[in-house]
């Protein structure tokens, strides 16, 4: 039988986390939001508020709505916390071994009936699951950034994912007003193992000096009609999640193509991460952003 989805937890307020967070208090659900950081938590609800009333200011949704949503939320700084979750969706840096840890302590307080999921954008469920003491009852649900924002969610199976769990978490993800899309236990799924590589190709073309920051982001939106350009788009995602996923592409898939671009490795060597540490390929320090090369 189906899991009754009601209590959703959330590992991980980031960017991601706060935004699942958001999207299923919107959708009548009891959010637990966790975090191993008091401060975090925190500034993660300051950051739904802040969402939640930009969508009121654009008419998107009412005021007793974004009141309601925020009521539903709870936060937790431990794994006791989210016990009596019907799901919990992982949202944590995408590192296997941290997310293989979180599963360790989750699983020891977690119902047994009670479904776990990755929001990964690349790595393989298959694998997550066998970390897991629920290996059936085990998917990956990944959203995309922004999540209020973004229509998209990709399911994942693994290999073990009994159809329960996946039906469940389809009934979960129509629920929160998102479209789905079925992706194989494949390196990057679908999204991303598109999409990574053009902002690989893009950061070779600037590596080799074929255009500039602006002449490439410039070319791509007028060109293409990207609503960002590829350089633009990898600061917003994090200049150290695009090499995570290209290294996870080159060594699942093993082909050359996928080489990490090693102007982009330099740029995570030093720490430029791009919009979240004010640095990447573009500078965002002052008043406008300023390329960087």
């Amino acid at each position: 039988m189906a899991v009754m989805i009601k209590k959703v937890g959330v590992i991980g307020s980031g960017q991601m986390g706060n935004g699942i967070a958001h999207v299923a208090a919107l959708g009548g659900l009891e959010v637990v939001l966790n975090d191993v950081s008091a401060d975090r938590l925190k500034s993660a609800m300051a950051t739904i508020n802040g969402n939640l009333s930009r969508q009121v200011a654009k008419k998107v949704i009412t005021e007793d709505a974004r009141k309601a949503a925020l009521d539903r939320i709870t936060s937790s700084d431990t794994m006791d916390g989210l016990a009596d979750c019907d799901l919990v969706i992982e949202s944590a840096v995408e590192k296997e071994e941290v997310k293989r840890k979180i599963f360790h302590d989750l699983c020891a307080v977690l119902k047994p009936e009670a479904i776990v999921a990755s929001n990964t954008s690349s790595i393989s469920i298959t694998r997550l699951a066998a970390s897991t003491d629920r290996p059936e009852k085990f998917i990956g649900i990944h959203f995309m950034n922004p999540v209020p924002v973004m229509e998209l969610v990709e399911l994942i199976r693994g290999i073990a994912t009994d159809d329960a769990t996946f039906d469940a978490s389809k009934e979960f993800v129509t629920k929160l007003g998102k479209q789905i899309a079925v992706s194989e236990d494949f390196p990057a799924f679908i999204v991303n193992r598109i999409l990574l590589p053009m902002i690989n190709e893009a950061i070779y073309t600037l590596y080799e000096g074929v255009g500039n920051v602006e002449a490439i982001d410039m070319a791509m939106k007028l060109g293409a009609h990207h609503p960002m350009g590829p350089l633009e788009l990898a600061d917003f995602i994090g200049l150290d999640t695009c090499l995570s996923i290209m290294q996870v592409l080159h060594e699942g898939l093993a082909d050359s193509k996928y080489r990490p671009c090693p102007l982009l490795v330099k740029y995570v060597e030093a720490g430029w991460l791009g919009r979240k540490t004010q640095r990447g390929f573009y500078d965002y320090r002052g008043e406008k952003p300023v390329p960087t090369r």
